[in-house]
């Protein structure tokens, strides 16, 4: 993965982290940025009037920063990623994650169990739900299955799941904003099990979202599936981002440049990038890679 140099980043509620780095912001800057709390509110450069502070995004106001609740803690029992304890940002490995057999096993087991607490989370998905809710949810699942929340203090982040609601582009911090009909939340689920991070995310839909929204989410959808289509042995990672540019263009949606799918296994965030626009990337995918494909690129 590319790492950040110095970068900005802007916090809108305690569910928004958009960074403005003059390069592509991986995964592992973004959670930093969040546990360090480096983000602050920008204010607005003139006062909105109240219509215009309720038509940001489905006829509602803007997110706003809400408490926090402390982080939540792990049985001493359960096997910790080198971060856990300290909160230290682990380095980022440069070479891609090739997984010995076993280490197929092993990563098949903790993502199978990112895949279930993640459709667990999302029948939470519903009006009146916060999303601190969600997070002490799925924090009680993950350890009750004998794994780590991996999000938890990677960099200092506060949670053990991110929750990224309407307007926020990824990695959301949890709190006490309750779901409201119509909102859209992405859940981003990575768990550590038996020395392996399984990482995993999905948008839903809390009853029936605006028309729009609803287009961008299927979209998004749209240009996974052509993304995993073209993925196997000698093919370009840029074939990826290609894909994904395709569908957008064909739905009239533009793709975010400042985020990047991330390899994963025995370390959080690992080689390769994966962009989701149009690239030169000549690095090949290989038997055995296994990576985390990001946010929806759109």
């Amino acid at each position: 993965m590319q790492q950040a140099g110095m970068f900005r980043c802007r916090l809108s509620s305690n569910q928004r982290l958009i960074a403005a780095a003059p390069h592509s912001a991986s995964h592992r800057c973004v959670h930093v940025a969040a546990g360090k709390g480096f983000g602050a509110l920008k204010p607005s450069l003139k006062k909105a009037s109240s219509a215009q502070q309720t038509d940001y995004w489905n006829g509602r106001e803007p997110l706003k920063m809400l408490p926090i609740t402390p982080m939540r803690l792990v049985p001493p029992e359960i096997k910790r990623p080198p971060y856990a304890n300290s909160g230290k940002l682990p380095p980022i490995d440069r070479q891609p994650q090739i997984h010995t057999p076993e280490g197929l096993v092993k990563m098949r087991a903790a993502c199978k169990l990112a895949a279930e607490v993640l459709s667990y989370a999302g029948t939470l998905a519903l009006p009146g739900v916060s999303t601190d809710e969600i997070d002490r949810a799925v924090h009680e699942m993950i350890v009750h299955r004998g794994a780590y929340p991996s999000p938890l203090n990677y960099g200092k982040f506060p949670k053990s799941v991110c929750t990224s609601v309407n307007e926020v582009m990824c990695h959301g911090i949890p709190d006490s904003r309750q779901l409201q009909e119509g909102d859209i939340i992405n859940i981003d689920v990575t768990v550590y099990l038996d020395g392996y991070h399984g990482d995993t995310s999905r948008t839903f839909f809390v009853h029936d979202p605006e028309p729009n929204a609803r287009r961008l989410v299927e979209a998004n959808e749209e240009a996974l599936q052509a993304a995993i289509k073209v993925c196997g042995p000698g093919v370009p990672l840029s074939a990826i981002g290609a894909a994904c540019a395709e569908v957008a263009q064909k739905h009239k949606f533009t793709v975010v440049r400042d985020f990047i799918g991330h390899g994963v296994g025995t370390v959080f965030h690992a080689a390769p990038e994966v962009l989701h626009h149009r690239n030169t990337q000549s690095a090949k995918m290989q038997v055995r890679h296994k990576w985390f494909g990001g946010l929806g690129p759109f």
